[in-house]
């Protein structure tokens, strides 16, 4: 069973939704529902499976609503029609103490902008949920000291948010998120307020402690290099509809329409494309010249690696995290990788 199931989820903003609604189920647009009765299309019929343990990132242009579907899996926004679920529970369900609790220690939330207390420490900030859950000072210190180590804010758990830059104070969000060990993660444009090279600092800090943690992440974003770098699975949304959801290699292979094409026409492949993808197993690489190799991570992106292989071309040796040798990979799978109309084939796992 999938951990979060949306099932055919409208959501219309405005004075009478559901007199509005049978004009949406019958396929009119976001454009003429609003021309027509001043009624705003959030969702239209949105429907994806969020499977345990995967960041699933859900993408699209602003007002394609991407931030309304993540406030409907915490019941922020209630939906006009359709079923949210979170391991079975429908949220609708849950009575206002429930509703709380639910929230309190089933997912925790990143914002765009950081959603600090500025008259807390980063201490108090990190350790805030566990406060709200009731547990002793003692106690949530100890764990809020822990996440701010993991997050790499040693030495500043005494400051305030206002003496902190912007990637710190959402290192701080991300701890703080963190801190009640929720199994679920909502993150909404958590990265987009930051400069580029921090926000590249924060998204392979996520991916590190995402290989450690395996926690279901939900992670909005308008930025595609983004979702590449980050999902398991990609949702793209377009004026409230679900037009595609697959893994970053199916999105960018095979666009289910124009508005998909566009996005990924101009994608740099060796930001898309791990290690482990397109490498030979090691059971079945009897052929692979490993006389000169690089060693690489499995889940490394080719764009991390590649200049070092081509500068002394070798080929390479993937390893998992304790350093198990999962296969290799030679400069002729590279080239095929990188290579539009070889890409398809170059990308199947082999076995």
């Amino acid at each position: 069973m999938s951990k979060i199931e949306i099932k055919n989820v409208y959501k219309i903003f405005g004075d009478q939704p559901s007199k509005v609604l049978p004009m949406v189920q019958d396929g009119a647009t976001k454009e003429e529902i609003l021309e027509k009765t001043g009624h705003t299309v959030g969702l239209d019929n949105v429907s994806l499976s969020i499977e345990e343990g995967e960041t699933f990132v859900c993408m699209g242009l602003s007002g394609s609503g991407k931030s309304t579907l993540i406030r409907h899996i915490n019941r922020l926004i209630d939906p006009t029609s359709g079923v949210v679920s979170v391991e079975g529970t429908n949220v609708m369900d849950l009575d206002k103490k429930k509703l709380i609790e639910f929230r309190r220690h089933k997912m925790s939330m990143v914002f765009q902008r950081f959603g600090l207390f500025p008259h807390k420490t980063v201490i108090e900030n990190v350790g805030y949920g566990l406060e709200v859950q009731g547990q002793k000072p003692e106690e949530r210190n100890k764990t809020a000291m822990e996440k701010i180590e993991a997050v790499g804010l040693t030495g500043f758990e005494h400051q305030y948010p206002n003496q902190l830059s912007g990637g710190m104070q959402q290192r701080v969000g991300l701890a703080r998120a963190l801190a009640t060990n929720t199994d679920i993660m909502l993150m909404d444009e958590a990265f987009s307020a930051l400069d580029p090279l921090i926000r590249s600092d924060m998204q392979k800090q996520l991916i590190d402690l995402q290989s450690e943690l395996k926690k279901t992440i939900v992670f909005i974003t308008h930025d595609l290099d983004e979702s590449l770098r980050l999902g398991d699975h990609i949702g793209i949304l377009n004026g409230g509809r679900l037009v595609q959801v697959g893994t970053p290699i199916d999105i960018i292979m095979n666009p289910a329409d124009d508005y998909v094409e566009k996005f990924v026409k101009d994608v740099n492949r060796a930001k898309v494309i791990k290690a482990k993808i397109i490498m030979t197993p090691a059971n079945s690489s009897n052929g692979v010249d490993k006389s000169n190799l690089v060693k690489v991570q499995e889940d490394q992106f080719l764009d991390e690696f590649l200049p070092q292989v081509v500068c002394s071309n070798s080929n390479c040796e993937v390893v998992d995290k304790e350093g198990n040798v999962k296969g290799y990979i030679t400069q002729k799978e590279l080239s095929k990788a990188l290579t539009k109309e070889h890409m398809a084939d170059a990308t199947k796992p082999k076995k």
